[in-house]
Parts: C-alpha cells; structure tokens; sequence
C-alpha cells in the first residue's frame, strides 16, 4: 500500500496517476454539449449504492471508469454556457493548475512551520487585496472557506468591539442589547451568525430595500435612532455589494455615514461584487467600500477561481485579536515575541488549506486586468440580457443588473392568475433542468416566484441567453396547455 504514497519514490506513479485524471476531465469538458444530462436522484443513487467501498479496485483506470459512471457523465458543468443558475464560475487554468499543486504539497496554512513560503504568499494576497479595497495601513485579513465563514468572522469581531465602553452598554449586560442591521435581501449568513454567536432571535433587524432592492438608509437611519432610543447597542451594519438573488450594491457611502454617526462597525459583503474590485470599468460601483471596518470577498465567485477561495479583510489588524488562541503544541505566545508569523492566530480555521496559490498563480499569469476584463464582459452581457428581456413581452424583469444577475418571469397573455403563473414558472425551471439543456435558477420577489440568471461565464453570449428564454417559454406554454386540458 505504500506504493499509493506521494514521495519521491511514487513520483512517476503520481504523474502517470495525474496525467490520466487530467485526460479524462480535458475528454469530457471537449465534449460535453450541454451543462446536465437531468439524470434523476432516484436514477443516479442506485449506481453509488452498490458501490463496496471495503473492496477497492486497486487499479486507476478502473476507478477513473466508476467515476465517469458515477460523477463525471452527470456532473453539472459550470463551463457550459448555457449554465446560467447560482453563483459557480467557470474557473481559470493558472488557478487549477495552483489546485494541483497545492493538494500535492499539502501544506497547512495554520503555522508557519507547516507553510513557510505558503504563509507569506497568502499575507502578500491579504495585502494586495486589502489596497484594492483602500482599508490603509493598518488592514489585515485571512483567507476563510467561503463568505459564510467569512461573514461570521466579521460579525464576532464587530460584537467584541461593540461591548467593551460602549455607551449605553453596562458590566453585566446580556448579549441581547446588540443590533445588527442588514437589508431584506441580504445572504442568509447573517442570521446564521447572529445565532452561532449566541445572540437574541430579534438580534437582526431587516432594513427594507427600494426599487432597485437596495436598502434604503432612510429607513436604516430610523431604525438606528430607535436602537439607540430604546437602549440597545446598534453592533453592526452588514451591507451588500452584490446581493445573491439581484446583485445589488447598497449605498456605500450613505451606510458609511450613518455608521460613524453611531459608531458603529460597518461590514461589507462584498463576496459577490469583489470582482469590480479588479473591474476596468465599473469599479465605481463600489464607492465607499473603502470605509468599511472589515470586507468579505469571494474569490471562487467573481474572481474566477476553484471553490474555495475566499478572505475577510479588516481595516484594523488588532481586531483580528479576537479570534487568536495559543496552544503549546501548535502556536505558544512566544511565537508573537519571535516574530514567527502563525495565520492560525488569525482564523476560526486551524488546519487549512493553501488557497492562496490559486490567486497568487492567476494573478502572476493573467493580472489583475485579465481578472477584471472578464468580469466586465459578464456584467455587460447582463446588460445584454436585460434589453432583451425588457423587450420581450413575454417576460416581467425586476431590476436593471448593477452586476450579472438578472431576475425575471414569464408573463404569458391569457393567464392573469398570479398563482397559475407561478406554477408555470416553476414548472418550466424544473423541465428545464430535467431536460439538460439549460440550468437556471429560481427565488422570490415580492412574495411571487421568479426566475434567474446568474451570469457568470464569458463565453455565454447573447443568443444563448435568448435560446434560453425560448426554452421556457416552451416549458411554460406546455404546462399551461396541460393545465387547460385537465380543467376541461
């Protein structure tokens, strides 16, 4: 068994093992015509069941084979144009070529002594993008498995720095007396973290959102004078540049505003919108993120890199204090003395991948501006996709894209039941599905169903945008000419 090891010794059998996984995912992303086969739950689970884990095959070929079978001939494929769903990029070969190296390497980025080189690169990437943001001199960050850790992260520094000396708070308050305040249509993390933190069920306060379903600081203004009114401790404002279901970007420098006015921290979810961050054209869309006391940036969304690629920023590094535990096994105080650079103290992670080396990787092959021009291409075929379907009477769209997203819903003229045309709507995105021509995705607005694409490969043009909206429509005209048939 030894022989599986990677060493020096197994080194030809890694590059022949390797080289054949490589073809095979090079074979099937030649000839993959379409983003799913709609291969069902109930059609697929059969396969994986009466696979015998404790009897192994022992051979690659034969287990690359089972894979086809079990993973690779159903995948949903991301590179395909005409995937059009949730927030998965299509991912860049410098950064899958960092994903090999680094699994290879294994190294863990919780000390330095387990990293070395790896550590630097990954404070080097937290620098960089720390500029980007403009948070100054003091900023600091580390990279996080995703915007929900991120985001989490970011919610227990800002209720650290929101009990000691506040006013209005008091030796012996509960955690129930602090506030956060985030739009109606922001992630779902948020709450989440509210209540891994252990604070109160009512601790979010929801901030409506305006035409273009970003919050409105008029009624965050309100909702902050109350909190302070009331006695509470307004802890932080969560504000969105990108929101998942619009890719809406809240007023900056509005929020940054009311935030020094009550001295409160201002954290920025930009895990979406961090890609205009590299933009050529639209970087102004984020004015004021600059003002944040800590950002969360998706690298595996808008930077066109593998899951997971992801960073919390904050504008002032002692905050990161409150996540840091020392241990003597792993990273004693004297380290800090020592200048021995442990991202440990950092993270809510211990052991933890090097992420990093996909960024480093992209950027030292493609640059920056290669990064952006492939967002901007995106943000302008949303722009695209909006005239199209504003000229499309067969569809309702929501809100002009201030990113890639673009949220709508098939109208058909003889059906003014609000529910019938829900069931439409829903019905055509699982056809859809099901028949693997497309994947697109689905939410609400306004308590009634909608559809969505979330855009975020460059080579999606146009016409399959419009290819697409015929396809629903077909699916829906289908299943109201149905409906018509079993009402009669």
């Amino acid at each position: 068994m030894r022989s599986h090891l990677l060493n020096g010794l197994t080194a030809e059998h890694y590059r022949s093992s390797v080289t054949e996984g490589v073809e095979r995912v090079a074979a099937k992303l030649a000839t993959t015509d379409r983003p799913f086969t709609g291969v069902t739950v109930d059609a697929l689970a059969p396969r994986i069941d009466t696979i015998d884990l404790d009897r192994p095959l022992g051979d690659t070929a034969a287990v690359l084979d089972e894979l086809e079978d079990v993973y690779l001939k159903d995948a949903v494929y991301f590179h395909h144009p005409r995937y059009l769903a949730h927030l998965n990029c299509p991912v860049v070969i410098p950064a899958v070529l960092g994903e090999a190296v680094l699994s290879a390497v294994n190294s863990s980025l919780d000390t330095w002594d387990q990293s070395a080189g790896g550590t630097l690169i990954e404070r080097k990437l937290i620098d960089w993008t720390a500029r980007r943001i403009g948070l100054g001199p003091a900023a600091d960050g580390v990279f996080t498995s995703g915007g929900t850790q991120s985001n989490l992260q970011a919610l227990l520094l800002a209720r650290e720095e929101a009990k000691p000396g506040r006013a209005g708070w008091e030796e012996g308050d509960s955690l129930a007396k602090l506030r956060i305040f985030t739009s109606e249509v922001s992630h779902f993390s948020v709450q989440k973290a509210a209540k891994l933190l252990g604070l109160s069920a009512d601790s979010v306060v929801s901030v409506p959102v305006d035409h273009d379903k970003r919050l409105r600081t008029v009624a965050l203004a309100r909702e902050l004078e109350r909190c302070a009114r009331d006695g509470l401790v307004p802890m932080a404002v969560v504000a969105t540049a990108g929101t998942t279901d619009f890719g809406s970007i809240d007023p900056l420098p509005e929020i940054a505003e009311l935030c020094a006015q009550y001295d409160t921290w201002l954290h920025v979810d930009a895990a979406y919108g961090c890609g205009l961050l590299a933009s050529l054209k639209y970087r102004d869309r984020i004015a004021g993120i600059d003002r944040a006391d800590s950002v969360t940036v998706d690298y595996h969304k808008s930077f066109f890199q593998p899951v997971s690629s992801s960073a919390l920023l904050v504008r002032d590094a002692a905050t990161l204090r409150h996540a840091t535990y020392h241990a003597e096994y792993l990273n004693p105080r004297r380290m800090v003395r020592e200048r021995i650079p442990n991202q440990v103290d950092k993270s809510l992670q211990t052991t933890r991948r090097f992420d990093a080396l996909k960024l480093w990787l992209t950027l030292r092959v493609m640059g920056a501006d290669g990064i952006g021009q492939l967002f901007d291409e995106v943000c302008d075929l949303a722009q695209e996709g909006f005239r199209l379907l504003a000229a499309d009477p067969r569809y309702d769209v929501v809100v002009e894209p201030s990113l890639s997203t673009l949220v709508f819903r098939y109208i058909p003229a003889a059906v003014t039941d609000p529910a019938e045309i829900d069931r439409a709507n829903l019905y055509a995105r699982k056809a859809l599905f099901a028949s693997g021509d497309a994947v697109v995705a689905g939410t609400k607005a306004d308590g009634r169903h909608y559809l969505k694409f979330t855009l975020l490969n460059p080579e999606t043009t146009a016409a399959d945008i419009a290819a697409v909206l015929d396809l629903i429509a077909g699916h829906a005209e289908q299943y109201l000419g149905e409906s018509l048939d079993r009402a009669s």
